[in-house]
């Protein structure tokens, strides 16, 4: 493989915003590796994650307010290594008895996750190995304007950064391969 850079990058517009719209979490075992293709293009860019006419359920969360999405390249230089952490932290609103038990089964397993952010990109996260919720807290709050609910990080380790989708909306997810399944 070439190091060796192709392009520079001109300063662009002030036309994004930051924040998440929502986060769309797969079972891994849903979503093996050898099933995802990519842009015959630009092979940074995931189009599929399961061949039709199957699909994989992903269950939607919506999100407003503190969630965070971030990615840590990690290079060393005397062992030749690279890799990239991606750090996904949820903030989710209420309490209520099904969250609580879909957030006990998170904590034991490692999904993929596709992230959607407020600018309509959509980025696989944990493609290769999953996430894992490395922290988490359920807090009721103290005063009556405290948040009560759930705060969740997520944690990858993966070789690349996390892929961007050849999606910009649910429709085009589903034509990846992508069944959303709402949430309640």
């Amino acid at each position: 493989m070439s190091c060796d850079i192709g392009f520079g990058r001109l300063e662009p517009c002030k036309d994004t915003v930051g924040g998440l719209t929502a986060v769309y979490i797969m079972n891994y075992a849903d979503v093996p590796t050898s099933n995802v293709s990519y842009d015959s293009t630009n092979t940074d860019v995931v189009d599929t994650v399961n061949p039709t006419p199957s699909t994989v359920s992903a269950y939607k969360y919506e999100l407003r307010g503190t969630s965070t999405f971030e990615q840590t390249i990690t290079p060393s230089r005397d062992n030749g290594t690279t890799f990239v952490e991606q750090v996904l932290s949820l903030s989710l609103k209420k309490q209520d008895l099904k969250t609580h038990k879909e957030i006990k089964l998170l904590a034991y397993g490692r999904p993929k996750i596709v992230v959607e952010d407020n600018n309509g990109n959509f980025f696989l996260c944990g493609l290769e190995f999953g996430a894992e919720v490395t922290a988490g807290t359920i807090t009721s709050g103290a005063a009556m304007g405290d948040a009560s609910g759930y705060n969740l990080t997520f944690s990858a380790m993966e070789k690349v950064p996390a892929n961007f989708m050849n999606a910009t909306d649910e429709a085009a997810l589903a034509a990846a391969g992508i069944a959303v399944v709402a949430g309640v």
